[in-house]
């Protein structure tokens, strides 16, 4: 299949290098000279915007930064929108505000083009070795046409809904990570501060209704002091921006989801925002004044 590819970044360039060891032919854009350049040197052939990609490719993925670089993309001057043919569809594994998803689609719909959001889970690693997790929403049709292509990329592909629901559900993913590795924070740091070894009570507390893939993945990082990102603050801080202003427009009330994005502007304004979202751990620290140890 003869795919456009339009991002090229920390997650995309894994991602299309995925798609061009299965076979298919890219058409990649991306400001990014030397990723373009990466793909190329694959067998991908190179296109200046979204209006060039489309004038070659029926189908095209775009996995962006956030909402207004997929409209751009999709709407706006030289965009996907200016050459698209009639059946052409995007399927943008973006993480965005679902509201914009909708808004785009019903903006491609009128010139025949259709649109699913198919947000990913599992960051940079998974994306390299094509185990990614992917919530999709969109037509039933379209989901199950892409379902083997999406495969290429993931361990996982999930229908959701109708447009847009692939975004509420990587929301409500990062709602949840964010409050889990919150709390495992707050109850390491407490276990620390009242005398107890903190490695000892993970152990003891891992197998049982506590026990969870974020703890586990992320209470040995916080007790080594490993901050290194897997999912940086910085990203966190865009979904769950992205979670407020959808609840907001649906009157959705996220109360723990707003506690957690001011956790998340404080490590920014310490300079932690390229960290991993572990380092919520200095936080907790700070009010305690305590250093977590193993």
């Amino acid at each position: 299949m003869k795919l456009g590819f339009i991002g090229l970044g920390i997650m995309g360039k894994p991602m299309s290098k995925n798609l061009v060891k299965a076979g298919h032919k890219l058409v990649v854009c991306d400001f990014n000279a030397s990723s373009v350049e990466e793909l190329v040197a694959l067998g991908a052939t190179s296109a200046k915007n979204g209006a060039e990609v489309a004038a070659q490719c029926d189908v095209i993925i775009t996995m962006l930064p956030n909402s207004p670089h997929v409209r751009t993309v999709a709407l706006g001057e030289n965009g996907i929108l200016d050459a698209a043919k009639e059946g052409t569809i995007l399927i943008d594994m973006s993480s965005i505000d679902p509201t914009e998803s909708q808004a785009i689609g019903a903006a491609l719909k009128k010139k025949g083009i259709r649109m699913l959001d198919a947000p990913v889970s599992g960051g940079e690693p998974k994306a390299i070795d094509g185990t990614l997790s992917v919530m999709v929403g969109g037509e039933r049709a379209d989901f199950d046409t892409y379902y083997e292509l999406l495969k290429v990329m993931a361990g996982s592909v999930v229908y959701v809904g109708e447009l847009g629901a692939g975004n509420i559900a990587k929301l409500a993913n990062q709602i949840i990570v964010a409050l889990n590795i919150s709390a495992v924070a707050e109850a390491l740091t407490f276990a620390q501060k009242a005398g107890a070894s903190a490695d000892l009570v993970y152990q003891a507390i891992r197998g049982g209704l506590a026990g969870s893939t974020v703890l586990d993945a992320k209470a040995p990082l916080m007790m080594d002091r490993k901050f290194d990102p897997g999912f940086r603050i910085e990203l966190h801080i865009k979904d769950l921006n992205n979670a407020l202003n959808a609840g907001h427009a649906v009157s959705a009330a996220l109360p723990l989801t707003g506690q957690a994005m001011e956790i998340m502007q404080t490590l920014k304004a310490h300079g932690y925002q390229k960290e991993d979202h572990s380092s919520i751990l200095k936080y907790y620290e700070k009010l305690s004044n305590v250093e977590l140890t193993r």
